[in-house]
């Protein structure tokens, strides 16, 4: 890279999964945040159908507006990555227009073809850096299955569960979770298609209700009134160890909403809310126990960047771990931002942040 011109950065966005709307809304805030005095930023964005469009970057146009979700402009011309990491513009009968060579990318996707691993594959093949997780600990995040596999033999407590796959649902199995239990997408985040289920007369619905986004499905254990609690991990800069924000806790209220569903995240009407409360009102002895867990929770994984750590804090003190988010939401409501903001590090820096340790990286095996 020339040390006469901004570090160019490409934020892709959109994508294919069923959370291609609320990636649109996380582009919109970063790309408002992104330094331009330092930066030179090609938005780029991936249709529901997986086309590859150079995009406007309009906060306005990629931002909900009336409870009307955005997407991507599908008429926008197409791109793609072609040698040497440069980004050309192809519009249909005219001479493709280089754009120049991409130095990082920050794919702020969010699900399947995205979040998975899919995206930091190619990147891998084109040999570009970008934001976040590498293909491994992006798969493994992604699949809550292998993903509690993992967490679980470094030594985190999980909750129970049970996977089904095809039409087979192995229900003495389930019924001995005990119920309620939880029914979800194994491989999918925003709450979509999750469902709380109170008996195995529901269940069927349920399952049917995650498989429209993901044929593999998990079936967990309800934790007992637990209080949901929330941490953000970056990467450490120069090789030190992962940072951990201050805890936040979630607190649903309203609406007829048992727990923090897309909904609730997204679209709140009335007294439909969910309440964050940064930092968490958390003994020091709890909530140092949370934070060192999350950079376990990363760790195991092998993660990269950044990820939100998401805890079950039990009545008896027992500390449960939920997920890890790899790519977790920028919008102005997510628990990252919000985190870190309370840690010290307010929007635009901690999305410099993202971008230094991206380019500090190598390309290739790590």
């Amino acid at each position: 890279m020339s040390s006469e011109r901004k570090i160019r950065v490409a934020v892709v966005f959109g994508g294919r999964s069923s959370e291609h709307a609320i990636s649109c809304v996380t582009a919109a805030n970063v790309l408002q945040a992104i330094d331009r005095d330092k930066y030179d930023v090609i938005p780029i964005g991936i249709s529901t159908s997986g086309h590859w469009v150079l995009e406007s970057g309009d906060p306005e146009h990629l931002s909900i507006t009336d409870g009307k979700l955005p997407e991507v402009d599908v008429t926008a011309l197409p791109v793609l990555f072609g040698s040497n990491r440069e980004l050309v513009v192809n519009d249909p009968g005219s001479v493709p227009n280089t754009l120049g060579e991409v130095d990082v990318v920050f794919p702020l996707l969010h699900g399947p073809w995205g979040e998975d691993g899919t995206i930091q594959g190619l990147l891998e093949m084109t040999d570009i850096r970008y934001v976040g997780s590498g293909v491994l600990a992006s798969a493994v995040g992604m699949d809550k299955h292998f993903m509690k596999v993992v967490l679980q033999a470094a030594g985190l407590q999980i909750t129970p569960y049970v996977v089904v796959r095809g039409d087979q649902v192995d229900r003495a199995a389930v019924d001995a979770l005990g119920y309620p239990v939880f029914v979800k997408p194994a491989r999918g985040g925003s709450s979509l298609g999750i469902s709380k289920v109170d008996g195995p007369e529901e269940l069927d619905e349920a399952i049917a209700a995650a498989r429209v986004h993901d044929p593999k499905v998990l079936i967990e254990a309800a934790a007992t009134d637990p209080r949901e609690v929330e941490v953000a991990v970056l990467q450490g800069l120069n090789g030190a160890r992962p940072e951990a924000s201050v805890c936040g806790e979630i607190t649903v209220s309203g609406g007829g909403h048992e727990f923090y569903d897309f909904e609730t995240k997204y679209l709140p009407e009335g007294d439909d809310f969910a309440a964050l409360t940064i930092p968490a009102e958390l003994p020091d002895e709890v909530a140092a126990q949370l934070r060192a867990q999350a950079v376990t929770a990363f760790e195991a994984i092998e993660g990269e960047g950044l990820a939100r750590v998401d805890f079950f804090l039990e009545p008896d003190g027992r500390i449960v771990i939920n997920e890890i988010n790899t790519m977790p939401g920028f919008t102005p409501k997510s628990m990252f931002p919000l985190l870190w903001n309370a840690s010290g590090l307010d929007y635009a820096a901690l999305v410099d942040r993202l971008l230094t340790l991206a380019m500090t990286r190598s390309t290739g095996l790590r």
